[in-house]
């Protein structure tokens, strides 16, 4: 019931705290708030591509325990602070971000169409270092019963290949819910199986917490490490940042599911009056000022505070053990880890266990990426509904059709990728300033803007406003060592 306060100031009342979270608490409250672990699964698990598996093991074998703080500092400022900021402005207004995004000072939309040419520009460069090393994996695991006849690259290409076509084909098919069931059942994998796998090869924890805790120590290299490494150490490690929790989509579509999930004023029954009315203003003037109202919402925000934690813990766990292993197994074993043969070779670390171990490694890590894979048609074809419908809102966009429209022009971009036989690493330098440190960055900065709009009593409180200004620092800071390595390394001669 509307107060005679807010029926004249056409403000709208804060829907109720249900669920477990206006439950006291008890063992069903504490199942009912890990069952709210959803929308931030899938963008940990597809997060778990090229970065965690490939690029955090690569720096653990060459830099030992000395880079874990890389890890934890991209897990908080990207999995914490980015992530609740874009999915707290949809939370708190109801409004989809991409709504008001589409009103910046500017070109109308100006923002947004740059977020996905961004994105779809660099996606090739982010398909083929997961879908290659799959390949080399793949035929390596068939080799005997291959041809011999035909060369081991045209043969990983043709798998490869083959690995990224039913990816797309399956995920055009794929739906949001059985999407992320999907992807809690292949997080839970993941925690359990790294933490198993971390512990079997000893490492050394103290180490591991000093390295987690020296932030900014950039350790230098040995001399065995890749030509590569060790000439541009700055962008090898602006890289591993920028692939240590995915592109920039997957934190951008976490707002849309929220409203999917119907967290926060999304659950009002007259969601879509207000959306309207959202869009009509310039600022979000319809939430109530009175001090119950402002301390409800809050309150209904809690599914989205435990949905991140959670994400969070798992990205920093399964990325963290994946660095840990390679720093306990690779470094001593002066591993270059070089090539398309990037997890073929990590067999050593479960050969070191049991050799029984390294086919359950093998197909944990394929279903893994193939996961990621999947999912990420679904990512790219909902938030590109929601943009253009935000700078276009006279014509439909139909999701299906532009799926279909990115999996075509993803196909299409990967083969040829594949085929021109480029080397791992400067296409993850440039999908990780593109994808990660540079768009992400402009993402941050969007996201201060969201909670700028917001009426001063609903923005998020000052210790996480001051997270989130550090964390915007820091995305700034290594979208210019990224940009300026690559630079110098594709310009400079380097």
């Amino acid at each position: 019931m509307q107060t005679e306060e807010n029926q004249n100031s056409e403000h709208v009342d804060i829907p109720p705290v249900t669920g477990p979270f206006a439950e006291p608490w008890s063992l069903k409250k504490i199942i009912g708030l890990a069952a709210v672990f959803g929308p931030a699964a899938i963008v940990a698990s597809v997060s778990i591509g090229a970065g965690e598996t490939i690029v955090v093991v690569r720096a653990g074998a060459w830099a030992e325990y000395n880079l874990l703080w890389l890890v934890l500092l991209s897990c908080v400022v990207k999995g914490i602070f980015v992530t609740y900021l874009l999915g707290r402005y949809t939370a708190v207004s109801g409004e989809y971000i991409g709504n008001r995004l589409a009103k910046l000072p500017g070109p109308r939309g100006w923002l947004l169409i740059a977020i996905v040419i961004f994105e779809m520009v660099g996606a090739p460069l982010a398909w083929v270092p997961i879908g290659k090393p799959c390949g080399a994996l793949l035929h390596f695991l068939l080799k005997d019963i291959l041809s011999s006849g035909i060369s081991q690259t045209v043969w990983e290409n043709l798998i490869t290949s083959c690995f990224i076509t039913m990816a797309l084909l399956f995920g055009l098919r794929i739906s949001f819910e059985r999407l992320e069931k999907q992807q809690l059942i292949i997080c839970a994998i993941l925690v359990v199986g790294t933490i198993i796998g971390t512990l079997m090869v000893r490492p050394d924890f103290g180490k591991a917490l000093v390295g987690s805790l020296r932030f900014g120590h950039l350790p230098e290299f040995p001399e065995w490490a890749p030509e590569d490494a060790v000439k541009n150490p700055l962008l090898t490690m602006a890289t591993a940042f920028g692939y240590v929790g995915g592109s920039v989509m997957g934190y951008v579509v976490y707002a849309n599911w929220v409203s999917i999930h119907r967290w926060g004023m999304t659950s009002h029954q007259n969601i879509d009056a207000i959306r309207q009315r959202a869009a009509t203003r310039d600022r979000i003037d319809y939430l109530p000022e009175h001090p119950e109202q402002v301390s409800q919402l809050r309150k209904i925000l809690a599914p989205l505070r435990w949905d991140i934690g959670m994400g969070a813990i798992v990205l920093f766990i399964v990325t963290g053990a994946f660095m840990i292993s390679g720093a306990a197994v690779l470094y001593g074993m002066e591993s270059t880890f070089e090539g398309w043969s990037l997890l073929t070779d990590q067999a050593s670390v479960w050969q070191n266990i049991h050799v029984s171990l390294v086919w359950v490694y093998y197909i944990c890590i394929v279903v893994a990426l193939w996961g990621t894979l999947q999912a990420l048609p679904e990512i790219y074809a909902r938030v590109m509904q929601e943009f253009f419908q935000a700078i276009w809102p006279h014509r439909e966009w139909n999701y299906d059709t532009l799926r279909r429209w990115i999996c075509l022009y993803i196909f299409l971009t990967t083969m040829v990728l594949i085929w021109l036989n480029i080397p791992f690493d400067i296409l993850t330098q440039i999908a990780g300033f593109i994808l990660a440190n540079f768009s992400i960055a402009l993402m941050m900065l969007a996201a201060l803007y969201l909670n700028a709009k917001l009426p001063a009593a609903y923005r998020t409180r000052p210790f996480m406003f001051v997270g989130a200004l550090i964390s915007a620092g820091v995305l700034i800071t290594f979208a210019g060592i990224s940009g300026w390595g690559l630079f110098v390394k594709l310009f400079a001669g380097n």
